[in-house]
């Protein structure tokens, strides 16, 4: 970089930002340890018992008119901390965003789910996402759809992750606009949304001069396949069409976005359901989220 820009060397980088990043020989770790500790101090909860998952199994909220309404100032702050704190913690998106939906009118139960949020994180306080070394420049995408999850308009949740290599470099929760008929649509939709992030990056690669021609989107299209009777091949060509009409893509001749489909039950990175403690810690491991104690 400093061949094209003009830029002096003051020292290796590790704090930028409230992002806190560690390099050593093995990769590089970026966490926002301190960022948490002082939220803890904010708003009080710094003698608060942890908690092993940021949200309990049955974790959809209602508007719940009957609740005895919050402070919104302090409900809209606590989030917005929260959402910058998603930066480095992929493991409590879905559970923020979930939340960030009730900031207009919140009660008594959403501001108990936002704190259930910050127990989890006095217990992980030391998190953050590894970056290894040497790892192979793969680019691969992952989705999943809570379908009808809602309980306001019941519309689903797309849950998206993309993966270079090892590495953990975008994810996204969010509520579909469209309220799905069938759990084949949100999974469409689901699939549509992370396609296009893909082809996205594919094209910010090929600016740094990497070309990428096979990206795996994995999802649970091949047991759509099975209930619909629909080859996966066809189911390819059906999303891919889908991506182009909904996102006004043109994709470029020769590159196959969706070159394969597997189940991934075991992958369940958008479903409050499957968030017990042992298959949450799991799949958390599997994102590359670990302790920085583990790297002394």
């Amino acid at each position: 970089m400093s061949k094209k820009f003009e830029m002096s060397m003051m020292s290796e980088l590790k704090f930028f930002l409230g992002l806190q990043i560690k390099q050593t020989k093995e990769g590089t770790f970026v966490s926002q340890t301190k960022y948490t500790k002082d939220l803890f101090k904010k708003f009080n909860m710094q003698e608060c018992k942890g908690m092993p998952t940021p949200m309990p199994t049955s974790g959809h909220l209602d508007l719940t008119k009957d609740g005895e309404p919050v402070d919104q100032k302090v409900y809209r702050s606590m989030i917005g901390s929260l959402l910058y704190l998603c930066a480095s913690r992929p493991d409590i998106m879905l559970s923020v965003c979930m939340c960030a939906r009730y900031q207009a009118a919140p009660k008594e139960c959403h501001l108990k789910a936002v704190k259930r949020i910050v127990r989890y994180l006095i217990h992980t306080p030391n998190f953050g996402i590894w970056y290894p070394k040497r790892s192979c420049f793969n680019l691969v995408g992952y989705s999943d759809s809570d379908y009808a999850g809602d309980k306001v308009d019941r519309k689903s949740t797309s849950g998206t992750c993309q993966f270079l290599g090892r590495s953990l470099v975008s994810w996204s929760s969010k509520k579909q606009n469209p309220v799905s008929l069938s759990t084949a649509e949100a999974e469409y939709i689901a699939a549509g949304s992370c396609c296009a992030q893909l082809l996205w990056m594919t094209q910010t690669l090929k600016d740094y001069g990497i070309y990428v021609k096979h990206v795996p989107l994995l999802c649970e299209m091949k047991v759509l396949s099975k209930l619909l009777t629909i080859p996966c091949n066809i189911l390819e060509l059906s999303i891919l069409k889908f991506v182009i009409i909904s996102f006004e893509i043109t994709l470029p001749k020769g590159t196959l976005i969706l070159s394969m489909f597997v189940p991934i039950s075991n992958w369940r990175i958008n479903s409050p359901n499957r968030l017990m403690r042992k298959v949450f810690c799991r799949l958390i491991g599997e994102l590359n989220i670990i302790d920085a104690s583990n790297l002394e």
